[in-house]
């Protein structure tokens, strides 16, 4: 197992214990009517009795366990000439920052329960939008695979494209979720925080088709 996988096994079991703590030395000091759901204003706008609101405690445990498993089994399933192994240290850290998104979530949805004055929703766009500067950090380390990175039709077929797709995707996520997350912390709206998403997320998907365009009729391929 590598460190990060540790890391992620760590994050989960201390998701796990802290909704076991409150189910069992807590649960009587949480209010009557908790929020489990926010509006786009990042304000709650619905919400349910302490006794229905498991959600809040034990789904992203649940989730965080279900990526752990899947950081072991996704190599094991990965076909020839598509495997991790060539960049497994980089596989290993997406997954566990991905686990540790959760775990954030977790520790929102936990806090909020207690005390429902909490700004959730803007704490939660921000560490989005920090979790997609995370990732764009070592996006341009992800090598070809079926489970990680920008997976187009044409970025699968060519490793050139797949690295160049993913070099202009690196600079691209990590300039959004830096900026969005800062000024998701200053008090924008926080749909203009995520509106750069769809350009973010669209333009490395037609870069990485004009580019393998273009090396095909050059006869690169």
């Amino acid at each position: 197992m590598t460190r990060w996988l540790y890391l992620a096994i760590a994050l989960t079991a201390a998701a796990l214990a802290s909704s076991a703590y409150v189910y069992v030395f807590a649960f009587d000091r949480l209010p009557e009517q908790i929020p489990v759901h926010w509006g786009i204003n990042g304000n709650p706008d619905k919400w349910v009795p302490r006794s229905e609101a498991w959600v809040n405690f034990w789904l992203m445990p649940a989730v965080m366990a279900g990526f752990t498993l899947l950081t072991v089994a996704l190599p094991w399933m990965s076909p020839k000439n598509f495997k991790v192994d060539q960049f497994r240290d980089t596989y290993g850290y997406v997954m566990a920052v991905v686990v540790a998104l959760f775990a954030y979530i977790h520790v929102l949805l936990v806090w909020g329960s207690f005390d429902p004055t909490v700004q959730e929703g803007r704490w939660l766009v921000a560490g989005i939008l920090f979790f997609f500067a995370l990732l764009g950090n070592v996006l341009g380390q992800v090598r070809r695979n079926f489970w990680v990175g920008v997976r187009t039709p044409w970025t699968l077929a060519n490793e050139t494209v797949w690295n160049a797709t993913h070099r202009l995707a690196a600079w691209m996520f990590t300039g959004f979720g830096v900026i969005g997350c800062i000024i998701a912390l200053a008090g924008a709206p926080l749909w203009l925080c995520f509106a750069p998403l769809i350009i973010v997320a669209l333009v490395p998907v037609v870069y990485s088709l004009i580019l393998y365009k273009r090396l095909e009729k050059q006869g690169k391929i």
